[in-house]
């Protein structure tokens, strides 16, 4: 029974949660930290974002449960290894979207609609976009995008455009890290395994790492500088120099920067500088 439960939380990709943590973006920057009914909200919000990515998980996994099984490390995934079957797959999926759906329309009708458009978009990833080489990232960029607008949403408070664009430059430059770790860990064989890597090298992702990674920083400094009210946002950004740079390192040495999550679990520096970069920004915006 604990075998199967192991199973069933390995299949939601709960250690994957942590990417919902944007949904909390909203909260922290407008300074809506301080009305406990806000946190209960945007708590429920990310509830129904670990829900609905679950959901997508688990039609990505059913859809390429062939193609993981020739995976160095996916086929050990629940469905790939058939430890979960597929109609237990599909019935834990209906129960996650169901459940998302349900608890972002308790919240508003208009998170609702986003809940949706992020599972819709994810479906398209799944069977079209992840097909096309660029699309197949920006996609993913998207994902992030609308988590921060979920928790915006969520409390009614509208965000600094800035934090868009920041938030989109950082995912784009997550999610060509894992195609990098992709080609990396598959080699020769990547092509075969997701289309879009045999359109890919080395060296155009290098290129294009380097440039989101200058990008990303530049926008974090712009925003600190004249995208927030708050003076002592600036006070974040040597912890977002280090950050980005901690992550290039790790991702350029083939570590575990393919996997932006156990970064953030297994990394200590990383996660010591996320903590300090967390907590000056709570100072930042609440004096």
């Amino acid at each position: 029974m604990m075998e199967k439960i192991k199973s069933y939380l390995k299949l939601f990709r709960v250690k994957q949660w942590i990417k919902n943590g944007f949904v909390f973006c909203a909260l922290i920057f407008s300074r809506s930290f301080t009305n406990t009914d806000n946190i209960f909200v945007t708590i429920k919000a990310f509830i129904a974002f670990c829900f609905v990515s679950s959901f997508v998980y688990i039609i990505n996994d059913a859809s390429d449960i062939e193609k993981d099984r020739m995976h160095p490390v996916k086929k050990n995934r629940p469905l790939a290894s058939g430890k979960v079957s597929l109609k237990e797959g599909y019935i834990l999926a209906f129960i996650m979207i169901f459940a998302a759906c349900g608890i972002s329309y308790n919240i508003n009708s208009l998170l609702l609609r986003i809940t949706l458009l992020y599972a819709v978009l994810n479906i398209l990833y799944t069977y079209k976009l992840k097909n096309i080489a660029i699309i197949d990232v920006m996609s993913i960029a998207a994902g992030f995008i609308l988590r921060v607008a979920a928790g915006a949403v969520a409390i009614d408070v509208k965000l600094s455009s800035w934090i868009i664009i920041c938030t989109g430059l950082l995912s784009l430059y997550l999610g060509f890290g894992k195609r990098k770790n992709e080609l990396y860990l598959l080699k020769v064989g990547a092509g075969t395994h997701r289309k879009t890597l045999s359109q890919y090298s080395e060296e155009y992702v290098d290129r294009i790492l380097l440039m989101l990674l200058g990008l990303t920083i530049i926008s974090y400094i712009l925003y600190c500088i004249d995208g927030t009210e708050y003076a002592r946002m600036i006070y974040t950004i040597p912890f977002v120099i280090y950050g980005t740079l901690r992550y290039e390192m790790l991702l350029s040495t083939n570590k575990m920067g393919g996997a932006p999550e156990e970064v953030f679990i297994q990394d200590k520096p990383f996660l010591v500088n996320i903590v300090l970069w967390l907590v000056t920004c709570l100072w930042a915006v609440a004096l």
